[in-house]
């Protein structure tokens, strides 16, 4: 692992912060209290496991340790943001937004080994949140941003599954990079546009 690889891995972690951010400021005035706190809660989430694992590879690029605590938690911190902010924009479109609306999560602690519960959750969140922003962007009438969505789908979902291959391999941790660049990139490029089509106003998701 290079320290230029680490430094790109920073790239699609800032572009999933600043649509987080578009999101969470445009949405903000339409969503209930609940509704926008498992949205919030859960980018954020995903935002910091993306710094973890970003950080982890930077500081062993370097030399410095092998902080393994920082990629341990990435897959599970990253799966839970992912279900959190699902859950917030499920709520969103599909329940009447008050401000007397609240909802709840329950965590249940288990003891489990394998990752494929990770997996199964992270897809399925994954699968609810851009399936969410593309029936926003499909009642603003703007097909781009739905087609964006649904390209940086694909890509995240092909991270999912470069994540099974050997990363020990330079180039497959490249290759990982630029999917997850694109990915990333199409999420961005999509908020914005609705964004710029006035995402925040009071009226945005009239059908």
């Amino acid at each position: 692992m290079s320290v230029p690889m680490a430094l790109v891995d920073f790239i699609p972690v800032g572009m999933f912060l600043a649509a987080s951010i578009l999101l969470q400021r445009d949405l903000y005035n339409k969503m209930s209290k609940g509704a926008f706190a498992l949205f919030s809660a859960g980018t954020i989430t995903v935002f910091v496991a993306g710094c973890y694992k970003a950080t982890w590879k930077l500081i062993y690029a370097l030399g410095v340790c092998d902080f393994a605590a920082l990629n341990k938690t990435f897959f599970p911190m990253q799966t839970t943001g992912f279900i959190l902010a699902a859950l917030g924009i499920i709520a969103f479109l599909c329940h009447k937004q008050g401000k007397g609306t609240a909802y709840a999560v329950a965590a249940v602690p288990a003891l489990y080994e394998s990752n494929m519960i990770f997996v199964i959750l992270m897809v399925l969140g994954v699968v609810c949140l851009d399936g969410a922003l593309m029936v926003i962007a499909a009642r603003r009438k703007k097909p781009a941003a739905l087609v964006l969505y649904v390209v940086s789908f694909v890509f995240i979902m092909g991270m999912g599954y470069l994540s099974s291959k050997d990363f020990t391999n330079p180039m497959m941790n490249w290759v990982g990079e630029c999917v997850n660049i694109v990915g990333q990139g199409t999420f961005l490029a999509g908020t914005i546009i609705l964004h710029k089509n006035g995402l925040a106003e009071a009226d945005a998701l009239a059908k």
